[in-house]
């Protein structure tokens, strides 16, 4: 059976982190599912397990093509290793949080792309980038006010109840499992 990916996506602080932590511990032990750790270009955090690099190995990497997929933002490189191509076309499911920006080529150049957005309302965003405190979060009504229009297959509202939110996420990527289509919805409002 075919695999593909599932982005994660939504503002900074919306839970991104927390709902794929929790769906990975509920689908422990279910091979058709791989949550990749992102590389970053900071340390990881109590927020993000992402293993670091810097920005000379993050530079060589883009240009030896040893990424899925990479970005920039606030500062900092972000990438997606290439290997999980290859994982999605033996048939796992690539589960991973990436930027809003990068989807449209994401659905180019990936096999079977579902996008998944998690929201979360302006308050609980700033209480949440705020608790944070990273250096990147710098200007949080800039960081709120950015608007970035995705299309997506699944929309999940992770106001408070972050458990019942990776519910919806795992029905979303069991979905995903038994077929249903890239670029169907499924219901995870």
């Amino acid at each position: 059976m075919a695999g593909g990916f599932v982005l994660v996506v939504g503002p900074s602080g919306a839970g991104k982190d927390t709902l794929l932590r929790l769906a990975r511990d509920r689908l422990a032990g279910d091979p058709r599912f791989v949550f990749p750790r992102r590389l970053v270009t900071r340390p990881p955090s109590a927020h993000e397990a992402n293993l670091e690099l810097d920005d000379v190995a993050f530079d060589m990497g883009v240009q030896a093509h040893a990424f899925a997929l990479h970005w920039r933002a606030h500062g900092l490189g972000y990438a997606i290793p290439a290997e999980t191509v290859r994982q999605a076309d033996d048939g796992h499911w690539i589960v991973c949080n990436v930027s809003r920006r990068i989807v449209s080529l994401a659905r180019r150049t990936l096999p079977r792309v579902s996008v998944v957005q998690v929201t979360a309302s302006p308050e609980v965003l700033a209480r949440r980038l705020a608790t944070r405190g990273r250096p990147e979060d710098g200007d949080l009504r800039a960081r709120l006010d950015r608007a970035i229009p995705i299309e997506a297959e699944c929309t999940i509202h992770n106001d408070a109840d972050a458990e019942g939110a990776a519910d919806r996420l795992v029905v979303h990527l069991r979905a995903c499992v038994a077929g249903a289509r890239p670029g169907a919805h499924t219901n995870c409002v």
